[in-house]
């Protein structure tokens, strides 16, 4: 039997930001005349991101700003600035997460023989690795994995490396946690083509228990394959770079017109692969980097409009959290019992699509 995913946890910050704060904030701050607050107003309404939570209050981005600059001018703070509030934040966060895991799972900390760490919005070592093992009271001897700055599409990284170890030694346990913090790369200093993270990005974290089953209740999800796929003349679509003040995430406009002409020939055959045809497939997680991507991955695959409904909502309510936003997801689609197969996209810098057939 391949490795299953025993149970989800997943954890949001206190601290809460609505779309129209989000737009008040931003004319604040960034719009230095009506172009500019025509402009944002309508990139954050195209988002359909109703809200948001973020690790600090939002309004501490005031604070970032040099007093009597300009607004769109100011670079806000050092990336040095922004790591050492991702060090405080990152720990807390994860742990929340992964304590819930291990509860909806049924696994106690001790039977945790692995653990893998996703993360693309921070750096700090040493890491919330060990801040779990201390929190959770893990085994000293746990083995540990870092799964980093791979982007959106994380998680389901994490999950193939879940799965061989798993694969590799079937009475392993392995506790996956990925945590970003989106917010502490918000922009203060006007840039249209970085834009777009302000309007969608966001906080959270969830975690997953993957192993062999010990009893023989009902499983939210059995690992049976991952597959991962680099579009063609795609490598400066999607960029993640570490800047002086944060880090850069760059998003083209041609992204949902590859997703639309790569995804449906390479998944088929994929699928194919696997012995099985789009038509089999029961439940769709599909990453939401934004709107125009979920109507692309429709169009492409021809799926009805029902078929991402709950990647829409966790959009809507949550904004784009990086990494940890499919597994918000899978976690949803597993309490409402949707059909079986699931199939989980995500897409990250590259552009690369990376998949996961859940059974």
């Amino acid at each position: 039997m391949n490795p299953c995913i025993l149970g989800f946890g997943t954890e949001v910050p206190v601290n809460q930001m609505s779309q129209e704060e989000a737009a008040a904030m931003s004319a604040d701050l960034l719009c230095g005349d009506e172009r500019k607050k025509r402009l944002l107003k309508a990139m954050l309404k195209r988002s359909q991101v109703s809200n948001r939570y973020t690790c600090i209050p939002y309004k501490a981005a005031y604070d970032w700003v040099e007093e009597d600059s300009e607004p769109g001018t100011s670079m806000g703070l050092s990336t040095q600035q922004r790591m050492a509030l991702y060090a405080e934040h990152v720990g807390p966060l994860s742990i929340g997460a992964a304590h819930k895991a291990l509860e909806s799972a049924n696994v106690s900390a001790d039977a945790i023989t692995h653990l893998i760490t996703v993360s693309c919005t921070g750096f700090d070592a040493p890491g919330f690795d060990v801040q779990l093992i201390k929190a959770l009271n893990l085994r000293r001897d746990v083995q540990r994995m870092q799964i980093g700055f791979m982007g959106c599409h994380a998680a389901i990284n994490g999950m193939r490396v879940a799965a061989a170890l798993g694969n590799a030694d079937p009475s392993s346990k392995t506790l996956l946690c990925a945590t970003e913090l989106c917010s502490l790369h918000y922009r203060t200093q006007w840039d249209e083509k970085l834009m777009l993270g302000n309007a969608l990005f966001a906080d959270g974290s969830a975690a997953f228990v993957s192993g062999r089953p010990s009893g023989t209740g009902e499983l939210p999800y059995v690992i049976k394959a991952t597959g991962s796929y680099l579009a063609p003349d795609s490598t400066e679509m999607m960029s993640w770079q570490i800047g002086n003040h944060g880090f850069e995430m760059s998003l083209s406009s041609l992204v949902p017109d590859a997703i639309k002409q790569h995804l449906r020939p390479w998944l088929a055959r994929w699928l194919e692969s696997n012995g099985l045809a789009l038509n089999d497939i029961g439940s769709w997680a599909v990453h939401p980097g934004g709107p125009r991507i979920l109507t692309a991955v429709e169009r492409s695959l021809e799926l009805p409009a029902e078929a991402l409904e709950i990647s829409r909502d966790v959009l809507r309510e949550y904004g784009n959290m990086s990494s940890p936003t499919v597994l918000f997801i899978l976690q949803r689609l597993a309490a409402l019992s949707r059909p079986k197969p699931c199939l989980a996209l995500a897409f990250g810098p590259g552009l690369m699509i990376e998949a996961a057939l859940l059974d």
